[in-house]
């Protein structure tokens, strides 16, 4: 009875923070640029990495739970690898330690999940609303930092957009902790298509800012 009411608390942080994202984040994709040969082969990369994101973290849960230590260890070297070349994507428009401090920002965002995924698997309710609260600062710092570098990524989009990845991180710990892969199944394919939203809008930004650096041809 107790798991099932942690499990339901999860469920309903995870609702809270989706329910921020829809309307500021759909305004931003209709803004969308069009597309260049430079322009996609951007938008292309930075899906690539943002969904290599969402992946290397599923990982790490799934080897977490079934208690293969030395699987989990290779899993989240993966992760840190990825965060760093999420963070060397930006590098070019705007400089290495603008890079640094996104990978610092990612790192607080795997910690602030795997704190809410340790939480989860041991029913840890204080633990649980620590690692959201966590995730919940980091979000806006990272929303803080990328609407300071770029006016095409405001802020509240940023905050709203990154609520509800965390919402699926947690609806996706929860029904792997649950042994629910049927909805475990249809969180990926919804936090894939909103990790894509994500990567479009960053790389858009990157567009409608450096638009000298995409000219060409219309797709």
């Amino acid at each position: 009875m107790q798991r099932k009411v942690f499990a339901t608390m999860i469920l309903l942080l995870a609702a809270a923070t989706l329910l921020a994202a829809p309307q500021s984040f759909a305004k931003g994709k209709a803004m969308a640029v069009p597309l260049t040969p430079k322009s996609a082969e951007l938008r292309l990369a930075l899906r690539d990495l943002w969904v290599g994101h969402i992946f290397w973290v599923r990982n790490v849960v799934l080897a977490t739970k079934s208690g293969d230590t030395a699987l989990a260890k290779v899993e989240e070297e993966q992760v840190v690898h990825n965060a760093r070349e999420i963070a060397n994507a930006i590098v070019p428009y705007y400089g290495k330690e603008a890079g640094d401090k996104l990978f610092t920002l990612l790192a607080g965002h795997y910690g602030a999940v795997k704190d809410c995924m340790n939480a989860t698997f041991t029913g840890n309710k204080e633990a649980m609303n620590a690692g959201v609260q966590k995730m919940k600062k980091n979000a806006d710092e990272i929303a803080t930092f990328l609407s300071a570098a770029n006016p095409h990524w405001p802020k509240g989009a940023i905050v709203a957009a990154l609520a509800a990845h965390a919402g699926f991180h947690m609806q996706q710990i929860d029904a792997i902790n649950t042994k629910d892969f049927t909805t475990e199944a249809t969180t990926w394919e919804a936090m894939k298509d909103q990790i894509y939203e994500i990567a479009d809008t960053l790389a858009d930004g990157i567009v409608k800012q450096f638009p000298q650096k995409f000219a060409g041809p219309m797709m």
